[in-house]
């Protein structure tokens, strides 16, 4: 079978580059004699690091690549994560959205089908956005979400498609591989107790990078616990982080991990940890995985489903009530009772890998060439 996969890829988020690693892994562990092409923003490090074939995602170069690699395929995965949203400027044909419209529209005309995979939608809030998802969401054969409110907004949307099902995050159904880099990058005595901290850029928002480091003081002059910050987005997540030390008293106490580990080699570090508090989607998910209670920082409703189904929406907060007394106090709670959520927590994230599995089970069977 032939797969092109399109999404945020080679961009150097962690996220998303989970995700791709969880396709591609579970694609070739389901499917005999697959061959997975990628769109990428840097087609030789995604070709090395996924052994795919990849071409440039963008539309100034290539374009007769991907028409070719669009007509050899069987099915186009435009997914997943995040990708069908104008939070971030939306034009006539630029940003995010006409982007990966425009794939899924290229494929059709390809005569290729087009499966919207684990896919979290929204926000479209722009008049153009929401006729662009009318027109060509709904040119998608099937769908997959992966949490309920997608399925919801796409109705609202107008993507009245018959085959959409909730699922889970794909990377729910990543294989952990044994690897402690990041422990081993850090000087540490390993006595520690550890908190992974994520924070990350939102527009112009920053009182959060004040209250966050209120939070770590406490948590280092209480219960004298380590904080490290997870740059899950290269120079963005770590300029966020030096943003939170500059406001913190004990800023000589905290470390940063570099930007250059791998997806699987944060979920080791992440596990590691008594605890996770912060703000970016697949740092909560690799905590929800590694069975580690966190305190999520919502800025996205992504993240407040993902918390809801985790079971630590109750300890969490948004971005706009956020609390600096009720964080440390619903900390401390789970800090106190952690053996009880640690269970809570990985029975929840058993359930959303079985959910998961099942995005590539329905890609098998309605898209698997008859022989």
């Amino acid at each position: 079978m032939n797969i092109v996969i399109s999404g945020f890829y080679g961009l150097g988020n962690t996220g998303d580059e989970a995700i791709l690693a969880a396709i591609v892994e579970n694609l070739r562990e389901q499917l005999a004699h697959t061959e997975l092409t990628v769109f990428s923003l840097a087609p030789d490090q995604t070709a090395h690091t996924y052994q795919v074939k990849a071409i440039y995602r963008g539309w100034r170069h290539d374009f007769k690549e991907k028409v070719i690699a669009l007509k050899k395929a069987d099915l186009l995965i435009s997914g997943g994560g995040g990708l069908l949203q104008d939070t971030y400027p939306t034009r006539f044909l630029f940003g995010p959205l006409p982007y990966y419209l425009m794939i899924v529209f290229l494929a059709k005309l390809c005569r290729t089908k087009v499966m919207f995979f684990s896919q979290g939608i929204g926000p479209v809030t722009s008049t153009w956005g929401k006729i662009l998802m009318k027109i060509f969401a709904n040119m998608a054969d099937f769908i997959t979400v992966r949490d309920q409110f997608s399925k919801d907004y796409l109705q609202q949307l107008g993507i009245n498609h018959p085959e959409t099902v909730v699922t889970a995050d794909i990377v729910f159904a990543s294989t952990l591989k044994k690897d402690d880099a990041c422990l081993a990058s850090l000087n540490l005595t390993n006595k520690e107790r550890l908190v992974a901290v994520s924070v990350r850029p939102w527009f112009e928002q920053v009182k959060q990078f004040e209250k966050i480091a209120q939070i770590l003081d406490r948590f280092i002059e209480e219960r004298h616990l380590t904080p490290v910050f997870i740059p899950m987005e290269g120079h963005h997540d770590y300029n966020a982080s030096k943003s939170v030390l500059a406001h913190m008293r004990y800023a000589d106490k905290c470390q940063i991990l570099r930007t250059d580990f791998t997806p699987n080699q944060y979920l080791n570090f992440i596990g590691a940890c008594q605890l996770t508090i912060g703000m970016r989607l697949h740092a909560l998910i690799f905590s929800t995985i590694m069975g580690v209670p966190h305190i999520g920082i919502s800025y996205d409703k992504k993240v407040e489903s993902l918390l809801k189904r985790s079971g630590m929406w109750k300890y969490s907060t948004t971005l706009t009530d956020m609390n600096v007394e009720e964080c440390i106090k619903n900390t401390y709670f789970l800090l106190n009772h952690r053996p009880e959520y640690h269970q809570l927590v990985k029975k929840n994230a058993e359930a959303m890998k079985q959910e998961a599995l099942t995005n590539v089970t329905l890609l098998k069977k309605h898209f698997t060439p008859v022989t």
